[in-house]
């Protein structure tokens, strides 16, 4: 739908521009009128078909009940109704089934809100207006559900209605129902050229709005607004697109906050052309939008300006399926953005904004920022998905970006990224920015897997960054928690000071890997992960100091990479460097394996000031293809040192390790491994691959390998040639009567080497298990004897003959051998 309007260019409220939008609504367009069913005695008087005063209705307590047929406001006629002063809320339905038209004025007495029920739909003119002293609810709900339990329902109108005095808590909807639609001309804020100036408020004509304080609510199956503009100064703004389901009512001081805890089915909210929602003000408002898509183009703006003491609202942004904003103004002078921002004594709210899906492109911008002393507040965002794309077809120079700055003295928010997929492209950006006194946010991010690539065709690279621009506020930490990142085509994270502020702390946690690469011929320099202290661009120079040359005296922050494979190559660099009069910061790496290539590399560098330590902790380090390690100090600063623990280091190609300084002394070098290959301590750089310490005026460095390696010939010994010396082996023969001996001589006790134990002498030990031998024998059992026949016999049955000998009356004793002793006894 949003498609087939966003061409029209809507001057007033044309015939025709109104035709062909009912029709795209599903709005039957009548002749604009007010009239009243029979239901609730409600009367309503005309004189000119223009003006109608609407008198009557039921009142109970407080409340009071009008029910209408038909309600449409005509161009320049109005809609009044005529209340008592007294009452709090004025409820009107529409019951006839057809949607209503307002493009006048709807006014009511004294404060009393005023809901607006239409389920067929609600569309407002260009020249629609509110005159209501309290809030306005339009809604295409079936029915309003209160605090006691009954309801006022469109549905059944014949019926009487069980009218209330109780507070409305509900509102229910129903499929079908009907869509609102807000056609204006569009806002028209100005920024000047200047990055230090917000946004420039100015008479906003055909702006639907509600007095200060107050609540401005459009809840329908689709909210579509196209150049339109919705104000609520210092109160509350709801857009909320529901199909079907219960919107709960939380009553506030600044009217009602809806709840869509209960919905069971959210319908799109779009906003087009130059369409425009603020709650700005002396303490500026909030702003919620709900919907299963909300889409923002084409320069269109939630925008929250806080000009007071106290602090301002959020702005929540909460979607179903998915959030997109996209484009700028045609001057592409304002984008399309999400602002809450103070200029006052008081910070800004927080930007909130939850969906499956956020997108931003072509210059969209979701940024919380401060002009003042005060504090701008957070941003936040969790999502599945995070795009953020800085490709701009109509203007190079520009970005997309997410973020908080500040302009002043007042702090930039936090920025807080939870998502499954982060990706920042072609210039994109996301982070947090100081360009004045005041410290700029941190940045916290988790996600599953990190995408930063790629350049604007004039350079601008796609950034993740916590930076102070040409003054003295430091920038904030950042923390990255992902699984993969992977930077390429230029693709950097730093923390960075342009000026005299400081740069603040860089750690990177990723549980499976980091890639940093560059590929592409058309990017002249690589991806980063980097703490830096640089001069300032001279584009911004003119703004922040007048054209002054500015002093760059910022310390380089602290950088912590935890990952289990990290690759660094094509010019890719993990860096912490000061090009100006300020330190460099150290570089921690902490690894399973370390690989540079093609040029990749860690460094620390510093112009003046003292040079940054690299630490490096790995189970596998390896460098190739003029890739190198390397602190150095150019001014009168000394070198940082570099240590490296690493079973196994690799240097191949002509690269190097390096600790150098001009004319302060030159870094220290400590490697401890068990194997280093390739890579050799020289005095100075050659082609090969050399591990060097040196000052070019100062005191050369020092370099210390501790090599623990094993070596296959320590712990041999040399064995003799002749094992056995023959000679001494043959005894001299003696007499036949002279007995022989053999005689081992002990140590007395003495051990034959002081750190070792004391050991018997014996010159043969008998190790075998003899308990086998000194088991008693045992006798075996005594066996029949053959014994001569002493007489003969007839068996009588068989009739054999049988010998016959007598018994022997003597025991047979078998023979026995006992087994052999053995006996020994020790010196």
């Amino acid at each position: 739908m949003r498609q087939a309007v966003a061409g029209l260019v809507w001057v007033g409220l044309s015939t025709i521009a109104l035709g062909y939008t009912d029709h795209i609504l599903g709005i039957d367009r009548t002749y604009a009128q007010v009239i009243p069913d029979s239901t609730l005695g409600t009367t309503v008087q005309t004189l000119n078909n223009l003006d109608f005063t609407i008198d009557g209705g039921t009142r109970s307590g407080n409340n009071l009940f009008h029910s209408f047929n038909q309600f449409s406001a005509p161009t320049g006629g109005s809609a009044l109704f005529n209340n008592a002063t007294d009452i709090q809320t004025i409820f009107a339905r529409v019951t006839g089934g057809s949607a209503s038209n307002i493009d006048g004025l709807l006014k009511a007495n004294s404060t009393a809100n005023l809901f607006l029920l239409n389920p067929r739909g609600i569309l407002f003119g260009a020249n629609a207006r509110l005159n209501i002293g309290g809030s306005f609810v339009g809604t295409t709900a079936n029915s309003i559900h209160f605090a006691d339990g009954t309801e006022f329902s469109t549905v059944d109108p014949i019926s009487p209605p069980l009218l209330t005095m109780s507070a409305p808590i509900g509102l229910q909807f129903g499929r079908p129902s009907g869509n609102i639609a807000l056609q204006g001309t569009g806002h028209r804020l100005t920024a000047q050229d200047s990055l230090l100036t917000p946004y420039i408020p100015t008479v906003l004509e055909g702006s639907l709005a509600v007095k200060p304080g107050r609540t401005l609510a459009l809840i329908g199956s689709a909210i579509d607004l196209n150049d339109g503009i919705l104000r609520a100064p210092g109160g509350r703004v709801e857009l909320g697109g529901v199909a079907e389901g219960e919107v709960k009512l939380n009553p506030l001081n600044q009217g009602f906050a809806l709840d869509y805890g209960q919905v069971a089915a959210l319908g799109d909210v779009q906003l087009a052309g130059r369409s425009l929602v603020e709650v700005n003000g002396i303490n500026a408002g909030s702003i919620q939008v709900q919907g299963r898509t909300v889409s923002l183009t084409d320069g269109s703006t939630l925008w929250a300006q806080n000009r007071g003491s106290q602090k301002a609202g959020d702005i929540n942004v909460f979607a179903s399926d998915r959030v997109q904003l996209s484009g700028t103004t045609s001057n592409l002078k304002i984008r399309t953005s999400i602002i809450n921002e103070t200029i006052g004594s008081g910070m800004s709210g927080d930007i909130n904004i939850a969906t499956p899906d956020l997108s931003l492109m072509q210059g969209a911008t979701i940024g919380n920022r401060t002009y003042s002393a005060a504090n701008s507040g957070a941003v936040n965002v969790t999502t599945t998905r995070l795009n953020i794309n800085g490709y701009i077809p109509s203007d190079f120079s520009a970005f997309t970006a997410l973020g908080s700055l500040t302009f002043s003295t007042g702090k930039a928010g936090d920025v807080q990224v939870k998502t499954r997929d982060l990706s920042i492209v072609d210039g994109g950006f996301l982070g947090s920015t100081t360009f004045a006194r005041g410290a700029g946010g941190n940045i916290t991010i988790d996600a599953d897997h990190v995408n930063v690539s790629g350049t604007t065709p004039i350079g601008n690279t796609s950034l993740i960054a916590s930076t102070t621009n040409g003054r003295n506020g430091n920038s904030g930490n950042l923390l990255l928690n992902t699984r993969t990142l992977i930077l390429r085509e230029s693709g950097t994270i730093t923390t960075a000071s342009l000026g005299i502020g400081n740069a603040g702390e860089l750690t990177v946690n990723a549980t499976e890997s980091i890639e940093l690469s560059t590929k592409s011929p058309l990017v002249s320099y690589g991806s980063a992960i980097a703490a830096s202290v640089s001069p300032l661009p001279a584009a911004y120079t003119s703004q922040l100091s007048g054209g002054n040359v500015m002093p760059i005296m910022g310390s380089s922050g602290e950088v912590t990479v935890n990952t289990p494979l990290l690759r660094i190559s094509d010019n890719g660099r993990i860096n912490a460097s000061n090009y100006g009069i300020g330190n460099a910061g150290a570089l921690n790496i902490n690894t399973e394996k370390l690989e540079l290539r093609n040029t990749g590399s860690l460094f620390s560098f510093t112009a003046s000031g003292q040079g940054g330590n690299i630490n490096v902790q790995t189970n596998s380090l390896i460098l190739r293809d003029q890739s190198w390690i390397v602190t150095t100090a150019l001014g009168s600063g000394d070198g940082g040192n570099i240590t490296i623990q690493a079973p196994i280091i690799l240097g191949l190609n002509n690269s190097d390790i390096i600790a150098s300084a001009v004319t302060g002394r030159g870094g220290n070098i400590n490697i401890t491994t068990q194997g280093i290959f390739g890579l050799k301590f020289r005095p100075e750089l050659t082609e090969g691959n050399d591990i060097t310490a040196s000052s070019q005026l100062g005191v050369n460095g020092t370099v210390e390998i501790n090599n623990f390696g094993v070596n296959p010939n320590s712990g041999l010994v040399v064995l003799p040639e002749n094992i056995i010396n023959s000679s001494q082996q043959v005894a001299s023969g003696c007499s036949n009567n002279t007995g022989s001996s053999f005689v081992v001589t002990g140590r007395g006790g003495m051990p034959q080497n002081p750190t070792r134990e004391v050991n018997h002498d014996r010159t043969w030990n008998d190790i075998r298990d003899l308990s086998a031998f000194h088991k008693p024998a045992i006798a075996p059992t005594p066996t029949s004897t053959i014994v001569e026949a002493t007489t003969w016999y007839r068996h009588p049955q068989t009739g054999k003959v049988e010998l016959v000998a007598t018994r022997s009356t003597e025991p047979r004793i078998p023979a026995t051998c006992a087994p052999a002793q053995l006996h020994s006894s020790a010196n």
